[in-house]
């Protein structure tokens, strides 16, 4: 029966024209899945990392910086629509700050860098087919972004999701679109090869990459990082961040009992009955901020040598073939972690980074943090945090979770919040201008819906 299915996917997806690399891919996994793999790691087959670099003190000379910032590109991971906060475009064109998207700024801070290093830099998105045509247009903005001879985007590649009764592609008819989905975004791989960007890039000179979402403004290219890298002679290492009691969901780095490889740990890979020991900030110190640095000639021959099958290991994705009808047939979506990369290099490394470079926008209440007086924008598009520690912010999902609602009920921009060391937001609230919070800011349901004044404190 399984066969069958297979059989199936793989027609499918050549009807559909997605490149044989990626059916080689996830033809391996089919199969993986039919073994009865589940891609959970226990507790007691790992040793927690509980040591690595800072990049905070490590020597890196100035010219070393530049030199290595010089042959890197810049990839971003550009395929999410933003869909739990309820957009139907990429992300990246959220306006952030002063009418600014998450992509004007990245293009912002590439430019800076390039003027300040006497680097080319080339910025590249990773995007889907959802997410390519509105980002591409947005980037004609910014003509001097492009680089000769390089694309400005390579596509991430798709595959059906299986019924999880038989192994077949689901049908539905009510939304096709809906029969597939992305292969997580350890995909990167096989799409730089299959896209041909991979081997343009190493045809130009360049030989590392620096890759990280586009939603996470924190992630700019960085020379004193990009030295160290090149330094370092690893072929692969992320940037970790110290954890904190808010980063409990953060895929962290463990070591392998069997083979003392670093390997990655996220939730979706951890039983049930351990999740005690994935959240414990001191057992398991870093997470991982999905910045990562890769040397380019290395991840080419591994390719090859592996014919274009890393190995990472498999993501079992349980879900409904229409997330939004838990009525809908269930699925499984077979996906794999960029991250979990770093066991496929002989040599892997880590380095602790500042909390600043990880700014992620995942939610609403990141959104309204990073719009608010917490944050100001320098010249070289960076965000700069103006208080020593930021305030956590909770808005009622039920009134603040669409970007619609949200903008309704923040029709003048945030309040300000450089004061304030949390603001907790429940029942339909409409705030005006010049509103202030500090110390423990609470608005709760009594007298909602109802309107914040202008220049109210709370």
């Amino acid at each position: 029966m399984s066969e069958t299915g297979l059989t199936q996917a793989v027609r499918k997806m050549r009807d559909a024209g997605v490149a044989e690399q990626a059916i080689d891919v996830f033809s391996h996994y089919y199969r993986e899945l039919e073994e009865g793999a589940t891609g959970l790691i226990p507790e007691e087959t790992i040793e927690p990392l509980t040591s690595i670099d800072s990049i905070d003190d490590v020597e890196i000379s100035e010219s070393d910086a530049r030199e290595a910032l010089r042959r890197t590109a810049i990839i971003k991971l550009n395929g999410g629509l933003g869909t739990s906060m309820g957009l139907d475009q990429a992300k990246s064109l959220l306006p952030v700050r002063e009418g600014k998207t998450f992509l004007d700024l990245i293009v912002d801070q590439v430019r800076a860098a390039r003027q300040r290093y006497g680097a080319t830099l080339p910025l590249i998105l990773m995007n889907s087919f959802r997410t390519r045509q509105d980002s591409l247009a947005a980037l004609e903005a910014h003509p001097d972004i492009r680089v000769e001879g390089l694309p400005l985007d390579f596509l991430q590649n798709r595959e059906p999701k299986l019924r999880a009764d038989d192994l077949t592609p689901v049908t539905w008819e009510a939304d096709p679109d809906l029969e597939w989905c992305p292969p997580g975004h350890g995909d990167i791989y096989t799409a730089l090869v299959a896209s041909g960007v991979l081997d343009a890039l190493l045809d130009k000179g360049y030989r590392y990459a620096m890759t990280s979402n586009s939603d996470n403004l924190g992630a700019a290219p960085s020379a004193r990082i990009a030295g160290w890298f090149a330094a370092s002679g690893a072929p692969y290492a992320p940037e970790m961040c110290r954890r904190t009691p808010a980063d409990v969901k953060g895929g962290h780095l463990a070591v392998r009992k069997s083979d003392g490889r670093i390997i990655l740990r996220d939730t979706a890979q951890t039983p049930a009955d351990q999740m005690h020991y994935f959240t414990d900030q001191f057992r398991h110190p870093f997470f991982h901020t999905n910045n990562l640095w890769f040397d380019l000639e290395v991840l080419r021959d591994t390719l090859a040598e592996r014919r274009g099958i890393l190995g990472l290991p498999l993501i079992k994705n349980s879900k409904t073939v229409d997330p939004s009808d838990p009525a809908s047939p269930a699925v499984i979506q077979l996906e794999t972690a960029m991250g979990a990369a770093v066991e496929a290099f002989e040599g892997a490394t880590a380095v602790e980074v500042p909390r600043s470079r990880f700014l992620p926008v995942k939610t609403t209440n990141d959104l309204l943090l990073l719009r608010s007086d917490v944050y100001e924008v320098d010249e070289d598009g960076l965000l700069v945090q103006t208080v020593e520690e930021a305030c956590t912010v909770s808005l009622d999902p039920a009134h603040y979770k669409t970007i619609r609602d949200f903008e309704k009920r923040f029709p003048v921009g945030a309040p300000s919040l450089r004061g304030a060391r949390s603001l907790s937001v429940t029942g339909d609230w409409t705030f005006g201008a010049s509103v202030v919070a500090t110390g423990e800011a609470c608005v709760s349901a009594q007298g909602a819906p109802g309107r914040i004044d202008d220049g109210a404190r709370i």
